[in-house]
């Protein structure tokens, strides 16, 4: 009895074998694609799924803009703040960013000049950057407004030159007396970067 079965040991043996060697071979299969992607992350892939800046703050820049635009013609006023009483310039400057952007501002160009925010090089201005003059010719800054693109910024200029308007900074005016650019939209809190204020 047993001779007639003893021809299919070997066959069971081999069956069995094959069957432990596809347990072993299916963990490996299943592990590979857990194990490849280990490559570190670039800085750049990281910046661009994480860095909002170069998508929000166009948006608090338009905001700004928007709004300045519609204020083209205010009057002049020193110490003014509102659309009720006109604007000097620095008042201009922090009406905007707080209405549009909910950042405050210090109420002075030789405060607001001093605000811990990134220092930006002429050629390297983009529309919301707070541009500094001295137009005085006392060697400290005595001006500010906002930078729009192309070379221009709008402001809070004086009553003889009509109050808020636009000007160039190619101006030999502005060109000789323009100091320093901070991006303070850089310091814009994390909510208003997502909800900026509209009016």
């Amino acid at each position: 009895m047993l001779n007639r079965f003893a021809p299919l040991v070997p066959l069971a043996f081999a069956a069995l074998l094959s069957a432990c060697a596809g347990h072993v071979v299916q963990p490996q299969i299943a592990l590979q694609p857990v194990s490849l992607p280990l490559a570190e992350p670039t800085h750049e892939q990281v910046a661009e799924l994480t860095d909002e800046k170069p998508y929000q703050l166009p948006v608090l820049a338009d905001s700004i803009l928007d709004r300045g635009f519609e204020l083209v013609g205010t009057r002049y006023r020193a110490g003014g703040t509102s659309t009720k009483t006109g604007f000097d310039c620095s008042g201009f400057v922090g009406y905007l960013f707080r209405e549009e952007a909910g950042i405050k501002l210090p109420r002075s160009t030789r405060e607001m000049i001093n605000l811990d925010a990134p220092l930006v090089a002429r050629n390297e201005l983009v529309p919301g950057d707070i541009v500094f003059f001295n137009n005085r010719g006392r060697g400290r800054v005595s001006h500010a407004g906002i930078y729009i693109g192309d070379d221009q910024f709008i402001h809070s200029s004086s009553s003889r030159s009509g109050g808020v308007r636009v000007d160039s900074m190619d101006d030999r005016y502005w060109r000789s007396s323009f100091m320093e650019a901070k991006r303070v939209l850089a310091q814009a809190p994390a909510q208003t970067k997502h909800n900026p204020l509209h009016h």
